[in-house]
Order: structure tokens, then C-alpha cells, then sequence
């Protein structure tokens, strides 16, 4: 008898523990339909958002890439002080730094100053740099967007309960303005749920593009130092002497 009790208790216990917690996905779909119809462009705004974020990190990643294996093949020949081959191997590479030294290599060989092979490659780097940037501040535009939203939302629930409320019996009032602030305030909460994510995507992406443009333009700098110390100042000018 004892046993039986025991049983009906746990199986009592274990049925209210699964009524207190319908599972997480339940939670997610009853959070997301209780929102109301701002939870969809805020969802949209996220994916679209996620996308971007999810390129970018791609495309940055393979762009560090090939630009340290360029390096690693071009500096070798540079310090040879064989510009003609170092040429032949930065124009056939496809990275930022292939790109920008070519610049500077087709000015070698051609009687031109240091000034005028720094001016070139900053012409290649600006070339390169919108390729680096490109659609990360949509990040940001999209994380205002998300929070906003959700404002938007919530205000317009905030109102649509507050007008529901203004012909109800006031014993019933303040339970039902209490539930509709709850569920007003889920489009505020899903909106910095999505904005937060999106800044984070946009700060981290900003950081690994500087410090591209930075391993960009140090390689620059070392690139012009040889050429400096290959190719010897032009000699100055004697004064000519009076007959």
C-alpha cells in the first residue's frame, strides 16, 4: 500500500514538473507568438543581419589568409632583389597585398621616387579597403532597426491594452493591463535579443578588418624599406665650381 502511494506521489510530481516546464521550444513559440505581428520584420531583420555577419567572417578570414601566403612568397624574392619575378608573383595573386605591392612594383625600375611608390600603394589600399568594409556597417543600421522594432511594438501593445482595458469591470483591470504589458514587452525583449548578437558581429568585424588594413599597410612600409636599401639614394648634385 505504502509502495503504491509512493508511486502515485512521484508520478504526481513528475506530471506538475512537466506542466511547470513545457520545454524550451514550447516556450520559444508561445514567446514568439504572444509577441504579436512586430516579432516578423524583427526575426527578418535578425536572419538578414546573421547572414551579413556570417559572409563577412568568411570572407575576411580567406582574405588573411591569402594575403600571409602572398607575404610568405613574395618577401623572400623582395629581399633577393629580384622585382621583375616579385612582380610576376603579385600580380598572378589574388590577395589585398598582392594587389596593393603591384601598385608599387610597376613603379619600380622607372626612375620614380619613394614618394611616388607610397603614393601608389595607398591608391591600391584604397581600392582594396571598400572590399574589406563592405556591408559590415549594415550591422550596426540592422541592430538600431531590431531595437526600435521592438519599441515600436511594445508601444503599440502598450496602447492596444490600455484602450481594451477602458470599458472593463476595474475588479478585472489590473490582472488583465498586467498580462497585456507582459506579452506587449516580449517585442522589446526579442529585439534586443536580436540587436545585441548584431553589435557584438559588427564590433568583432571591425576589429579583424583593421587589423588587416594594419598587416596591409606594415607590409607596405617593409616593401618601400627595401627598395630603399636595394636601390641606392640619387646622388646629389656637385656645385659647379667658378672658372
Amino acid at each position: 500500500m505504502a509502495q503504491d502511494q509512493t508511486a502515485n506521489t512521484s508520478q504526481l510530481l513528475s506530471t506538475a514538473s512537466e506542466q511547470a516546464d513545457p520545454g524550451l521550444y514550447a516556450t520559444i513559440v508561445s514567446f514568439f507568438q504572444d509577441g504579436g505581428a512586430f516579432m516578423y520584420p524583427i526575426m527578418i531583420v535578425f536572419v538578414f543581419g546573421l547572414a551579413i555577419a556570417l559572409e563577412r567572417f568568411i570572407f575576411l578570414n580567406m582574405m588573411k589568409a591569402k594575403n600571409q601566403a602572398a607575404w610568405k612568397r613574395l618577401l623572400p624574392v623582395l629581399n633577393q632583389g629580384n622585382f621583375r619575378q616579385a612582380m610576376e608573383v603579385a600580380s598572378n595573386s589574388k590577395s589585398a597585398i598582392g594587389r596593393i605591392l603591384a601598385y608599387g612594383l610597376s613603379k619600380v625600375g622607372k626612375g620614380r621616387r619613394h614618394d611616388d611608390l607610397e603614393m601608389a600603394m595607398e591608391e591600391g589600399l584604397m581600392e582594396v579597403l571598400p572590399r574589406l568594409e563592405k556591408r559590415t556597417p549594415y550591422l550596426a543600421t540592422f541592430a538600431n532597426i531590431a531595437t526600435l522594432l521592438g519599441l515600436l511594438g511594445t508601444i503599440l501593445g502598450l496602447i492596444k491594452a490600455f484602450t481594451a482595458v477602458a470599458n472593463v469591470d476595474p475588479a478585472e483591470k489590473a490582472n488583465i493591463l498586467s498580462a497585456s504589458i507582459s506579452i506587449a514587452m516580449n517585442t522589446t525583449a526579442f529585439g534586443l535579443m536580436a540587436a545585441i548578437p548584431l553589435l557584438l558581429a559588427f564590433t568583432f568585424l571591425q576589429t579583424k578588418t583593421t587589423e588587416i588594413v594594419d598587416s596591409i599597410e606594415m607590409a607596405s612600409v617593409k616593401f618601400v624599406n627595401l627598395i630603399r636599401d636595394a636601390r641606392p639614394s640619387e646622388p646629389a648634385k656637385r656645385p659647379v665650381k667658378n672658372a
